[in-house]
């Protein structure tokens, strides 16, 4: 796998895709985390517990005010992973799945230790952040496709049947790399989808939404951006369920006041499915005023309001940066300063990568934040 010619920056750029980075990260986390005290509830619950208008505002989940999901730690892995990929690359070892493939399983030890293995060298500093430890409801597909060390690939992928939202919610990441191509940033996310999720319908969304992601980080409207997922998906076998999911909620935005009854109509599961999922999170992302009201609207209905409000957050942020995110909304994060370190080292990963390590330099400190596996 290839991508395109190093691009060069310029300081305006460099800052303005920095922010861009952050407000996809810290947004898909403050989506995750207002839509976490929800997740489980019908919309009549949500409005018996929080009234008419439903949710407003961060609720305690998991204990506390803004805390996140498996949605915001999978989503940190996958940085994690994409990270040490370009950093592999100097070496010739040059397989994102295979680094992205490692990740996950890092984050699948966080879900059965008690704490990190500081035996184990090649963890990284993501793996040392003790709050990850936690288990916050990860996909049934998530844990079983990363409980051994085989890697699921589209020829044979893990869990054929899971068509959930499992892979999807970690797939923003890939929207943000330099330097590659629509159809690379596809192939890519569909192939570590598939690592976990067998199902078209679920792997196909996770590349899609990679796409938009993408397109949106670049200046695209979110309009474009979709209509560039549709056309990487056309030669996809399968794709139809997803195309159809994305199609609706482009429709949805013609039909007028947006709405949970809207929201309820985009798809047959409730959301439940990965193509129904990302049709919400379009829409909310469409139709939002502002940050704060498109993540109101992708947390009250029926459906998974985490994963949604996630999806609904990372778009958002990606497309307006960091200083549009609700500020109050952000200081109550969980892990807030950890989201914040690797969008920043990403950042820089993606833009100044070759003065953190190649020929002409090398920083040992980076190279021990994002360590080469033992023995490879």
């Amino acid at each position: 796998m290839s991508t395109t010619a190093a691009v060069v920056w310029g300081r305006a750029e460099q800052q303005d895709f920095r922010s861009r980075v952050r407000g996809c990260l810290l947004g898909a986390a403050t989506g995750d985390a207002l839509g976490a005290a929800v997740a489980d509830l019908s919309l009549e619950a949500v409005r018996a517990a929080h009234g008419p208008g439903g949710l407003a505002d961060f609720a305690p989940a998991h204990g506390r005010r803004g805390a996140v999901t498996s949605a915001t730690q999978l989503t940190l892995f996958t940085v994690d992973g994409l990270i040490r990929a370009h950093v592999r690359r100097d070496t010739g070892a040059w397989h994102p799945p295979t680094d992205l493939h490692r990740a996950y399983l890092r984050w699948a030890a966080t879900q059965r230790d008690w704490g990190p293995d500081e035996r184990r060298k090649d963890n990284g500093w993501l793996a040392g952040q003790e709050w990850l430890y936690s288990r916050r409801g990860p996909a049934p597909a998530t844990l079983s496709g990363f409980g051994d060390e085989t890697l699921g690939t589209l020829a044979k992928p893990k869990n054929p049947t899971a068509r959930d939202v499992g892979a999807l919610v970690r797939s923003a990441p890939f929207g943000l790399l330099v330097g590659w191509e629509p159809h690379l940033v596809c192939q890519l996310a569909v192939e570590c989808a598939a690592q976990s999720h067998g199902h078209p319908d679920a792997y196909l969304a996770a590349g899609a939404f990679a796409v938009v992601v993408h397109g949106v980080a670049r200046g695209q409207d979110l309009g474009a951006a979709v209509r560039g997922a549709l056309a990487q998906l056309a030669p996809r076998p399968g794709h139809e369920p997803v195309a159809h999911a994305m199609n609706q909620a482009l429709e949805a935005v013609r039909q007028g006041v947006p709405s949970p009854e809207r929201i309820a109509s985009l798809g047959d599961t409730d959301g439940a499915a990965a193509q129904d999922a990302l049709a919400i999170a379009l829409y909310c992302a469409q139709v939002g005023e502002d940050i704060r009201h498109g993540l109101r609207l992708a947390v009250n209905h029926d459906g998974p309001s985490a994963v949604t409000g996630a999806l609904t957050g990372a778009l958002m942020g990606a497309m307006h940066g960091e200083t549009a995110l609700p500020p109050a909304w952000v200081a109550e994060l969980e892990g807030r300063s950890t989201v914040l370190e690797m969008a920043d080292d990403f950042a820089m990963e993606m833009t100044q990568g070759p003065a953190l390590h190649g020929p002409a330099a090398t920083s040992p400190g980076w190279l021990a934040r994002y360590p080469a596996p033992t023995g490879g």
